[in-house]
């Protein structure tokens, strides 16, 4: 393995724990605001929200990155990214937006 793929696998690992324990944090202060901010169903929240430190790591050191960007609809992204919009318009209309998409399940 090379130096550049070693250092991409770390950085992915460490990308996984700090989504894997934001998510907790976000879980265990409001269940629900949490599960609509990550598109999570009920079932991926509460193995997420059960996981001690250890088994965090174990998940974490994937080589596949456990979120994804939920901006698969070019209206949500460009949304977004529009600069000429307010900060409190454009986080309102991508609200709106992902609040009609259907959150999707993992496994």
């Amino acid at each position: 393995m090379t130096t550049s793929h070693t250092n991409t696998l770390a950085e992915i690992r460490e990308v996984n724990l700090s989504y894997l324990l934001l998510a907790q944090r976000l879980l265990h202060e409001d269940r629900v605001s949490a599960m609509y901010r990550l598109g999570l169903s009920a079932q991926v929240a509460q193995v997420l929200s059960s996981l001690t430190l250890a088994q965090a790591v174990k998940v974490a050191s994937s080589s596949h990155l456990l979120c994804r960007f939920r901006f698969d609809d070019h209206t949500i992204l460009s949304s977004l990214a529009d600069k000429d919009k307010s900060a409190a318009l454009t986080q309102a209309h991508a609200a709106i937006l992902l609040a009609d998409a259907p959150v999707t399940q993992i496994g």
